[in-house]
């Protein structure tokens, strides 16, 4: 299977830089898997198109703002450090700007002294390892000096707004440096209509990484190799999945990270409790065990996500589905429009 197989040409103009006014407001495009038969709506029209016997799951991840503008104690020159992934209390492994200008024991200031740290090492995948020293309640401290680290293919600061906007509005497990994009279109009134309509809810958390911006660089998928991120499904959470699909409900999942998350909790029969880190990576052929229907946003050219929702689906229709996108002026990526897969 080759890297190829998974790339498309989008037009620069065709990637949202900012949320629209509201979010259920965005496109919404209902692909049939089956018929292979597509259907262009909003997204406030969602609940038209959902199994009425399912167990929606939502990842309740929260975005920290986790890229820090500081200087560099001794020489005051400027350094930026995004958050990568906490290796133990207060120790993050982190990616710095520049780099080359830091050392083991390089001291460094956030918010004018209110957040130190120091660099403990220099990794040998380009990333540094740092401690942190502060009073008080480090993600407290975090949302004073830090920034919300938007994608990169966004061209902007990021803004108070988007302290909102790049949230679910369900985002309670403070963690992940990106959004799980998918449910950035629900509205607490949307969600309470599809209740409604008897669609019943669940939830888990999955603190979406670095990864999911890093692009494959091997020509055969098969060998290339996931970044390990956080999952948390706790016991109740994963009997009411287990209970539902033995009771015949289909399972929604709610982005590529519910999709990834389910199935590391599950065997071929199970739904399991899993706490812990998953670098499960899901490409055309894998046997899904969990998931029936996927809502997903349009993603990266050659993008592990791309390839997840290729498996979901036939790798045709998906590329059928994006030509479609293209042909009707959607919106891509985080801020973009949405896919409903049935």
């Amino acid at each position: 299977m080759k890297l190829t197989d998974f790339n498309y040409e989008l037009p620069p103009n065709r990637i949202a830089q900012t949320p629209l006014e509201r979010r259920d407001e965005s496109r919404l495009m209902v692909v049939d898997k089956e018929t292979c038969e597509i259907e262009h709506t909003r997204f406030n029209k969602i609940g038209e198109f959902l199994p009425k016997n399912s167990l929606m799951v939502l990842n309740d991840t929260k975005v920290i703002p986790a890229r820090l503008m500081g200087n560099k104690s001794i020489t005051g020159g400027k350094i930026e450090l995004l958050l990568i992934q906490e290796q133990e209390k207060n120790t993050w492994e982190v990616l710095a700007k520049p780099r080359r200008s830091l050392k083991i024991g390089t001291e460094l200031i956030f918010g004018e002294g209110i957040l130190l740290a120091k660099v403990l090492d220099l990794l040998d995948n380009g990333h540094c390892l740092v401690d942190f020293s502060y009073d008080g309640d480090f993600f407290t401290i975090l949302a004073q000096v830090g920034v919300i680290p938007l994608p990169p293919y966004i061209r902007r600061q990021a803004t108070e707004d988007d302290r909102v906007r790049y949230q679910s509005v369900y985002a309670t497990s403070e963690g992940a440096i990106a959004a799980p994009t998918a449910g950035l279109h629900f509205t607490t009134n949307l969600l309470d209509e599809i209740k409604s309509k008897g669609v019943d809810m669940a939830k888990l958390t999955l603190h979406v990484g670095i990864g999911t911006f890093q692009p494959v660089k091997v020509e055969n998928v098969e060998t290339h190799k996931m970044h390990e991120e956080y999952i948390n499904l706790s016991s109740v959470e994963a009997q009411r999945i287990q209970m539902a699909r033995e009771n015949g409900k289909k399972i929604i999942a709610i982005g590529t990270t519910v999709v990834r998350a389910l199935e590391s909790a599950s065997d071929s029969c199970t739904v399991n409790r899993y706490d812990g880190y998953s670098d499960l990576f899901i490409y055309p052929g894998y046997k899904f065990k969990v998931v029936d229907v996927l809502l997903t946003n349009f993603h990266l050219p050659k993008s592990t996500l791309l390839m997840l929702v290729s498996a979901f689906a036939k790798t045709t229709l998906i590329q059928k589905a994006y030509e479609e996108a293209l042909k009707h002026q959607y919106r891509f990526y985080s801020y973009g429009d949405a896919m409903l897969i049935i």
